[in-house]
């Protein structure tokens, strides 16, 4: 009979699964439900199937000439006989839970040949009182754990498991890693051990470097983890909140660093630091020895109820034992006895042992109230009227388990349910087909873990980030490909999109998540923004093109924007700034872009430029001067000296190089057409580093109407005069001008559709017009007639008034506004 003691990580188990395997036959006990299955999987590889069984609560996999069994503690049928038996996490006897089964295990299951007992240090002293002849062997741990203090959560390394004491805080912490660090796996005693598992991979396989966790993470699970860091130090442990021992920070720290890598353990969040005395314990594995173990009297008389209850309240007689106080199913066996009908039924030994054993139902939902006493009492009622639980209610209740829609805590809550009925239909006698309930429990069980397990991916692990870390971090060569729209999947996600030769990644939910997008995209798109630059450098001038807002877009997308140049003709090209696109390609599609730009502006602008080659002198070059200023729009008003100075020779030269000389404006009408007229009106824009700019009239519009905060000069420059209560171009001005003047040479005129359609304007707006040409309407006869006012002085000042509109206000800190100021002084 041996003891192999020690820490963590120092190969206890696999000891005992190699002397097992030696011999022929054995049996091992485990404390999880999942450790027995991970074994057995491992001996079934080595053994066979045919001699290899699995019993716990909820499987029972034993072949007729099985030899190796594999179960948890609870579920171990000691009075087999095998030629070695072991249980593992024999510290375990202090639990106040399950303490007095482990303590049972130890005083009375034994091999024929060998019995070996894996656990702490801490229990040394008792098992040498307990069990005097056991010859104890002290485990030195493969690796070195070191404190390495506290950590802010969002700065934990890589590799890294959090331990958390509540499913609320194990979602808090995971939730806050997904933002900041891209994902989290989950693990807590709640899950089942095909969802464990199957989050356990992604932290094995490096998709998320990160673990989220319950103290469950202290036994068995052996992970690539290099650091655990605490969220917090003390937990309720079912009757009292309290702070954890030396042995029990201990035990989880042990999973940082397994076989031979060192390990680190720590504090993080709201969790207090460790004391030094603690650190101490637990870096030298030296913890305070158990005081006492709990037992529960084994030997139980089922004769009736009273016999029951005395023998199970039966005290120990021996040193370092202690009565284990109420475990579950003593609480619930009293709750049940509550009920007089139950109490009245339970006489006779059969029925004693019964309700006993429907008592030993766990309760995986540790659900308060009373809900799992009242179940408990249905299938005790059932059992003893039919012998056999009712097909039809069972069904019922399985088929209440049977959905995998909801969220997490949802799931969860149905694979507790559903894990009762799983141990229901492995008690032999208590249905009819044990073999069907056994499959249909198992089945809903798989289906609830695989949806669990999806659900909490989604929730916590951000998979985008996750695939694209992992091949960052193995260098793998990265697979990129850009739809037609510019949308970049990098392996398969999408990543954001490809907008000329600039990456604009897709918001990402964390810091990291955001980084591992950008780095991806970088890694990936190298080469195909090189090709982009190399297409864009052989295209045709008419693939690039100028947006209304002033962006230079090739083929659709923004390559670049116009910025304020030396003059509003020359407007400067500052590139999209572009992580992808390196020397000399850079330079080379900055180079076209500004060869581009003066060869548009020459051909759009055709007409204004050509004027900058005119031989003119005197006043009409001054007016010639002003034009080109003022990007082919003129006010008579501002040149009216100079146009009195013009000769017959100036005016044919300006009529034989596209200049309209009007009543009220000097214009280019060839720059009057939407495209010019927009553009002109852009370059204003432009020059004047307006925040916003607004938008070109619509093509086909001659006049718009006024409406506040309308910029009145940048519509100027586009071709557009503000006359009355709209804005009007300045050749249908002309038109509409002289139409009025012929029909008004008549006498009173009434508006018809011809002038409304001419201007392009509602009949209330053509009689402001009229008005401020000087045309007021009297109604006569139910009809408005309009006629030329004889008072010149009326004309006059409406027409004052609408050249006044054309300026917009005068900066207050200008120097024109000081000049007005002395002005007026």
């Amino acid at each position: 009979m041996i003891a192999a003691l020690g820490p963590t990580n120092t190969g206890k188990t696999y000891l005992a699964f190699e002397r097992m395997l030696g011999y022929g036959s054995g049996m091992i006990g485990f404390p999880l439900r999942l450790l027995a299955r991970e074994n057995y999987e491992r001996a079934v590889t080595i053994k066979g199937s045919r001699q290899v069984a699995l019993i716990t609560g909820e499987e029972k996999i034993v072949p007729p000439y099985a030899k190796y069994y594999f179960c948890t503690v609870e579920s171990m049928p000691i009075d087999k006989s095998v030629a070695f038996l072991a249980v593992d996490e024999i510290q375990m006897c202090s639990d106040p839970e399950r303490g007095h089964i482990f303590t049972d295990r130890l005083l009375h299951a034994r091999g024929r040949q060998e019995t070996m007992f894996m656990g702490a240090e801490s229990i040394k002293p008792l098992i040498k009182k307990l069990v005097p002849e056991i010859k104890i062997t002290s485990r030195r741990r493969f690796s070195t754990l070191t404190y390495s203090g506290p950590r802010n959560i969002v700065r934990l390394p890589p590799r890294t498991a959090v331990v958390g004491f509540a499913a609320a805080d194990v979602y808090e912490i995971a939730e806050l890693i997904c933002r900041q660090r891209g994902g989290a796996a989950i693990v807590m005693g709640a899950l089942s051990p095909r969802t464990r598992n199957a989050q356990v991979n992604l932290f094995q396989n490096g998709d998320v470097d990160y673990l989220v966790a319950t103290d469950a993470i202290g036994m068995g699970l052996n992970m690539d983890v290099d650091h655990v860091a605490f969220s917090s130090v003390s937990k309720f442990d079912g009757t009292v909140r309290r702070d954890l021992r030396s042995d029990e920070l201990g035990q989880i720290s042990g999973r940082a660093g397994r076989h031979m890598r060192d390990g680190t353990f720590g504090v993080t969040g709201d969790a207090q630091d460790l004391s030094p005395e603690i650190v101490e314990a637990i870096e030298s594995h030296a913890f305070m020895p158990l005081k006492f173990l709990f037992w529960r009297n084994p030997f139980l008389d089922y004769s009736d109820i009273d016999t029951l209850l005395s023998t199970l309240g039966r005290a120990p007689n021996q040193r370092g034992l202690v009565k284990v106080q109420e475990p579950d199913d003593e609480r619930f066996l009293k709750d049940m006895l509550n009920d007089p009908k139950i109490m009245a039924s339970a006489k006779g030994e059969d029925v004693v042992r019964l309700l006993w054993e429907v008592c030993q139902v766990p309760n995986y939902k540790k659900s308060l109230g009373g809900d799992h006493v009242r179940l408990l009492s249905e299938i005790y009622n059932n059992l003893r009227k039919y012998s056999c639980l009712p097909v039809d209610w069972v069904a019922d209740q399985v088929s209440r388990l049977d959905l995998i829609d909801g969220d997490v805590e949802t799931l969860v809550s149905r694979i507790a349910g559903i894990r009762l009925w799983t141990y229901v239909a492995h008690r032999n006698d208590w249905l009819e087909d044990v073999t069907y309930w056994q499959e249909r429990t198992r089945e809903v069980e798989d289906k609830l873990s695989d949806a669990l397990h999806r659900g909490l991916t989604q929730r916590f692990v951000d998979q985008r980030t996750a695939t694209l870390m992992k091949r960052l971090k193995d260098k793998d060569k990265l697979f990129a490909n850009v739809k037609d729209n510019g949308e970049v999947l990098v392996e398969g996600h999408f990543v954001g999109n490809l907008i000329g030769f600039r990456f604009l990644a897709d918001t990402a939910e964390s810091s990291a998540g955001g980084k591992a997008v950008r780095m991806a995209a970088l890694k990936a798109l190298g080469r195909e923004v090189a090709r982009r630059a190399h297409k864009f450098l052989n295209d045709p001038d008419k693939t690039i093109s100028i947006s209304d807002e002033g962006k230079v877009e090739w083929r659709g997308d923004c390559v670049a924007q116009l910025v304020k140049g030396v003059t509003p003709l020359k407007p400067r090209i500052v590139m999209k700034s572009s992580e992808l696109l390196e020397q000399p390609a850079y330079q080379q599609v900055e180079n076209r872009l500004n060869n581009w730009l003066e060869t548009y502006i020459g051909s759009v602008l055709k007409p204004l430029l050509k004027i900058q080659e005119v031989s003119l002198e005197g006043a009409a070059r001054g007016i010639a001067f002003q034009l080109i200023e003022g990007l082919g729009v003129l006010s008579k008003r501002t040149v009216k000296k100079q146009i009195r100075l013009l000769t017959e020779n100036d005016y044919s030269t300006f009529r034989h190089n596209g200049i309209k000389m009007g009543r009220n404006e000097i214009f280019i009408p060839a720059l009057l057409k939407p495209k010019r007229a927009a553009f002109t009106a852009l370059l204003w824009a432009v020059f004047r580093e307006l925040d916003k700019i607004p938008s070109p009239p619509m093509p086909g519009r001659v006049s718009i109407p006024i409406s506040s905060g309308l910029p009145a000069t940048f519509y100027h420059v586009a071709g557009f005069r503000r006359i009355g209560p709209v804005l009007m171009r300045v050749d249908i001005l002309e038109r509409l001008s002289g139409q009025i003047r012929r029909r008004g040479s008549e006498g009173a005129f009434a508006v018809d559709a011809e002038l409304l359609n001419l201007a392009g304007c509602t009949r209330a707006e053509m009689d402001g017009i009229l008005n401020v040409l000087g045309y007021p309407g009297k109604l006569k006869d139910g009809q408005t007639l309009y006629k030329k006012s004889p008072n010149k002085l009326h004309r006059k000042k409406q027409y004052g008034g609408v050249q006044k509109a054309l300026t917009d206000p005068i900066n207050e800190g200008s120097p024109f506004a000081k000049l007005k100021d002395l002005m007026a002084s």
